[in-house]
C-alpha cells in the first residue's frame, strides 16, 4: 500500500432540498453528507461504515460523479473534480467506478452477459474492435465465470454470479478506484466470502484502490486497511483497522463495536444501549450530531454545549481522528 493519497476529500457536503417557496428557493434542506474530510491512499482499502442514511453511499456516488457536490473538493492525482465542468470531469470517470449494492437491479435484463462488459469497452474504445471478445472472456475468468457464459442473461444467475458480473463490468474500464456500495449486503452468508475474496485477489492483481461501504462491521475488518465511522453526515472517527477495533475512541464507535457478537469470551465487550432515536438529518442541529444519544455527554471538562459547538476532527494520536469534545479536550483520556 502507498502512502500517497489518491483521492483527498475536502470539506466535502451534499445538501438535498426538502422543500421550497414559492419562487422555488429551498426552505429546508436534507443535510446526507456535512463537510467530511478524508484520504484514500493508493492501493489501500478504505472502509466506510455506519447506520443506514449516515451518508455512506451519497459520498460514493459523488466521488463517481453521480451526484454532484454541494460544496467542497474530491482531489484526484493533483485535480479537484468537483471544480471541473461535466465536460471535462467525463474523462476522469473511467478510473473511479462503482459496484452497485443489487446485483438483481443493477444489470439490464434486456442484454446479455456479454453486452453487458462489452458496452464500456466499445464506448470508451479501450481496445480495439476485433480483441474486444477476448477481452470480455479474459474479465469474465477474471472474475471466476466461464467465457461461456457471454450469451446467456441476468435472469439466468444466481446473485453472487451477477455480482460477479457488476465486478467484471467495473474492471471492463481499468479503474485506479472501485467504489464498493455494500457489495455483499444482498448476497447470502455463504457467498459473501466467495466475493470479498475475490475482490482482495483483484486488488492485488490490478493494484486497485478501494472504498468499501458496508454495514457488517466485520466485513469491512476483513476487507479494509483504514476504518471511516459515519454519523448523520459526519465522519466521527477515522484509523487504521486494528487501532481502531482494538481501540475505539468515539462514544458512538464504542457503541457499534460493541454490538459485534462473538462466541469468543476474551472478545466480547460490555454491550452499550443507545437511547433515543437517530435525530433528523433535516436541518439538524449546528452542535455534535451525537449528542442527542451520547452516553459520555456532560463529562467534558472543561464544560462545552455539545448541543451547540460541533467538533472537528482532531488527530488524537498518530493516525488516528476523532471528533469528538470529549476527547479533543483530554486526548489521553482513552490512549
Amino acid at each position: 500500500m502507498s502512502y500517497t493519497p489518491l483521492i483527498q476529500i475536502r470539506h466535502l457536503s451534499k445538501f438535498f432540498p426538502v422543500t421550497r417557496s414559492f419562487i422555488g428557493k429551498p426552505t429546508s434542506l436534507l443535510k446526507a453528507v456535512d463537510d467530511v474530510m478524508f484520504d484514500i491512499m493508493a492501493g489501500e482499502a478504505f472502509g466506510l461504515v455506519g447506520e443506514s442514511g449516515c451518508g455512506k453511499t451519497t459520498i460514493g456516488k459523488m466521488l463517481v460523479d453521480l451526484y454532484t457536490p454541494t460544496r467542497g473538493s474530491i482531489i484526484y492525482e493533483g485535480i479537484d473534480l468537483a471544480g471541473l465542468p461535466a465536460t471535462k470531469r467525463r474523462r476522469y470517470c473511467r478510473d473511479l467506478q462503482l459496484i452497485f449494492q443489487d446485483p438483481y437491479a443493477s444489470l439490464n435484463p434486456r442484454m446479455t452477459i456479454g453486452e453487458i462488459i462489452t458496452e464500456p469497452i466499445a464506448i470508451n474504445r479501450l481496445v480495439p474492435r476485433g480483441d474486444i471478445a477476448d477481452r470480455v472472456g479474459y474479465l469474465l475468468e477474471c472474475v471466476g465465470l466461464s467465457p461461456d457464459y457471454r450469451n446467456r442473461f441476468p435472469h439466468e444467475f444466481s446473485g453472487g454470479q451477477r455480482q460477479r458480473v457488476g465486478i467484471a463490468r467495473a474492471l471492463a474500464m481499468e479503474p485506479k478506484l472501485i467504489v464498493c456500495d455494500e457489495p455483499v449486503s444482498a448476497l447470502d452468508v455463504s457467498v459473501q466470502a466467495q466475493v470479498l475474496n475475490l475482490l482482495a485477489d483483484l486488488k492485488d492483481e490490478f493494484g486497485l484502490t478501494y472504498l468499501f461501504i458496508a454495514h457488517g462491521l466485520n466485513v469491512v475488518k476483513h476487507v479494509s486497511d483504514r476504518v471511516g465511522v459515519m454519523y448523520l453526515g459526519k465522519l466521527v472517527e477515522v484509523a487504521p483497522k486494528h487501532i481502531l477495533y482494538a481501540n475505539p475512541l468515539h462514544p458512538y464507535t464504542q457503541a457499534l463495536l460493541s454490538a459485534i457478537p462473538t462466541t469468543k469470551k476474551e472478545q466480547r465487550r460490555e454491550r452499550i444501549i443507545l437511547k433515543g432515536d437517530v435525530p433528523s438529518p433535516i436541518d439538524p442541529a449546528p452542535g455534535c450530531r451525537f449528542s442527542s444519544r451520547c452516553y459520555a455527554k456532560g463529562a467534558v471538562s472543561p464544560p462545552i454545549d455539545c448541543d451547540v459547538d460541533c467538533p472537528e476532527l482532531v488527530e488524537v494520536e498518530p493516525d488516528h481522528w476523532v471528533a469528538c469534545h470529549l476527547l479533543t479536550q483530554n486526548p489521553n483520556l482513552y490512549v
